[in-house]
């Protein structure tokens, strides 16, 4: 038996007791081989390391981002409204049959009384401007997540014509205040007197304090019954609007429609897409962006399959010659390759979805330790508006990652894989 006919038994033999497709079998062998250039099979190892660590890197980034987005939102929208209804007219003066009516829409579940206006609150020597809000406490609570972040008091406490104030929890620190003190506020409305025109003043007492965990409206608000906003603001009895809670935010502009069609047209109706809708747009520019950034990372890595497979070709010359000679076609040389590259990327792709599955997952761990290990904070009070690092994982957003990277790496497999399948044998042996 002639040593071509050797390797074609023994080929052959092998591939039926390992039932795989020769160019599977070769491929993986190719993986495996570590006995003539330890270099290329180092540069295997960093490649799947750099396709695991972009993987894990926008896994963790993106499950941030999500959790960022999402808790922004609820804090944001359990200070703000989901839709508010006002009056062309000035202060809107009959509300409780137009909360009547209102509520009649079949997505909306809760709807409060609400009054807004800007002025000065001080303490002494302590001075700070501030949004005022008057609220309904029997209502307040169907419309907004106040009542779940008070640290003192609760909307209960204010009493019409007691002139109580609760104040955010950064608001109330700059002013050096605590539940039981008394503040004046200085409103911009001035009143008339043989003296000129004096500034209307009013003492507050503070009967509660709450935090939202958003620095802008924890340092800049204050909340008091909307009958004594009505008095001091001179609003007549009246309101300065409705706010209105919907079971879903995402139908804000439709419900917005519905009710300029349902109340009339003397009535301005707003939703929160109007009013934060850029700040949202730009957090989720912000997460494209960091998804096209970090891709960058899969895409180097898959820059070293490119290299490892390129030196892989050029050391298997001689072997590549052979298997052509014992019958292999060039597109069957050509998958031998792919599938070492497709490997490669395969192994990185799922190593990065694990470990960054197992690091979103515990994010809310990590983070605290690094802080306490490195004494320093991340997201440091006032600078921020979220000081922890929320992190909510998507399926959605592990699917595409895991079909880009091994979409990459199939993509880096094809240069190197068509050169191999060019290779000719009469030259590749000729130095043999």
């Amino acid at each position: 038996m002639s040593q071509q006919q050797w390797w074609e038994v023994d080929i052959h033999a092998l591939i039926r007791r390992m039932k795989m497709p020769l160019e599977v079998f070769v491929g993986l062998r190719y993986t495996r081989a570590k006995r003539r250039n330890h270099f290329i099979s180092f540069i295997t190892m960093i490649s799947m390391l750099g396709i695991a660590l972009g993987v894990m890197a926008l896994i963790v980034v993106l499950s941030v981002m999500n959790g960022f987005e999402n808790e922004l939102r609820g804090r944001i929208l359990g200070m703000v409204s989901h839709v508010t209804v006002s009056s062309f007219r000035g202060p809107l003066q009959e509300w409780q049959s137009l909360r009547e009516e209102t509520l009649e829409h079949p997505a909306v579940i809760g709807g409060a009384p609400y009054t807004e206006a800007e002025a000065m609150i001080s303490n002494m020597s302590s001075v700070s401007g501030a949004l005022i809000r008057g609220i309904d406490p029997e209502f307040e609570t169907g419309v907004s997540e106040i009542h779940e972040n008070m640290e003192f008091g609760e909307l209960g406490d204010l009493v019409a014509g007691d002139y109580g104030i609760i104040l955010g929890s950064g608001l109330a620190n700059t002013l050096d205040v605590v539940p039981g003190d008394r503040v004046t506020m200085v409103t911009p409305q001035a009143t008339s007197s043989p003296l000129g025109f004096l500034p209307r003043l009013r003492r507050f007492k503070v009967v509660g304090i709450f935090e939202i965990g958003v620095y802008e409206y924890d340092r800049s608000s204050a909340i008091i019954h909307y009958a004594d906003a009505s008095r001091l603001f001179r609003l007549d009895g009246g309101v300065s609007g409705l706010r209105l809670k919907l079971d879903d935010l995402d139908l804000a502009p439709q419900v917005r429609q519905d009710l300029k069609q349902s109340i009339g047209l003397e009535y301005w109706v707003s939703d929160w897409t109007l009013r934060h809708s850029n700040y949202f747009k730009a957090v989720q520019t912000e997460k494209t962006v960091m998804f096209i950034i970090l891709s960058l990372i899969v895409a180097v890595a898959a820059f070293n399959i490119v290299s490892t497979l390129v030196m892989v070709v050029t050391d298997k010359q001689s072997d590549i010659a052979i298997l052509r000679t014992l019958g292999m076609s060039p597109l069957s040389i050509m998958w031998v390759f792919m599938v070492q590259g497709t490997l490669i990327g395969l192994i990185g792709t799922l190593l990065g979805l694990v470990s960054g599955i197992v690091v979103a997952s515990h994010i809310d761990v990590i983070v605290p330790a690094l802080e306490q290990f490195f004494q320093t904070q991340f997201l440091p009070r006032g600078v921020y508006p979220i000081t922890d690092l929320p992190a909510e994982m998507k399926q959605s957003d592990i699917i595409k990652i895991a079909l880009l990277s091994f979409g990459i790496s199939i993509v880096a497999t094809l240069y190197p894989a068509l050169r191999a399948s060019k290779t000719r044998p009469a030259e590749a042996l000729s130095y043999e």
